[in-house]
């Protein structure tokens, strides 16, 4: 197995383990919502400490019911690892595309230093010779 492969394979065991655990433990059996989120918590210590303490700001929008907001938090969760795995994704592409070229200048023996047709050498880059049968 890969170097890559086993660091992949111990962080799925390190997720999984991280979302087994509390369950299997039975984290929370003591409380009514015992996987309530922070949000929930915190508004419950804040009424306990202070039963008068009203909050500077209104939510924008308040959902419905329960599961519409979890719902709501799992649409923005999906696209938030959309957009991660879309920018990994084109910096790896563009990564490979960059090898890929690196080794096709080698296999041609490096004379072709210049980028796009008609671009310019960058500074340090060999001269471009000439077609043939061009004089």
């Amino acid at each position: 197995m890969s170097r890559n492969a086993k660091i992949n394979t111990l962080l799925l065991l390190v997720v999984v383990a991280l979302a087994v655990l509390p369950l299997a433990l039975g984290l929370g059996d003591h409380k009514e919502e015992p996987f309530a989120g922070a949000d929930a918590e915190a508004e419950t210590a804040i009424t306990e400490l202070r039963p008068d303490y009203e909050p500077w700001f209104a939510p924008l929008y308040e959902p419905p019911s329960g599961e519409v907001e979890s719902a709501l938090f799992a649409l923005q969760a999906a696209l938030g690892a959309g957009v991660l795995a879309y920018y990994f994704g084109v910096r790896r592409g563009r990564r490979q595309g960059e090898a890929h070229a690196e080794a096709r200048v080698r296999a041609e023996g490096g004379a072709r230093t210049a980028g796009p047709a008609g671009a310019a050498p960058g500074p340090g880059a060999a001269p471009v010779p000439p077609p043939p049968g061009d004089a």
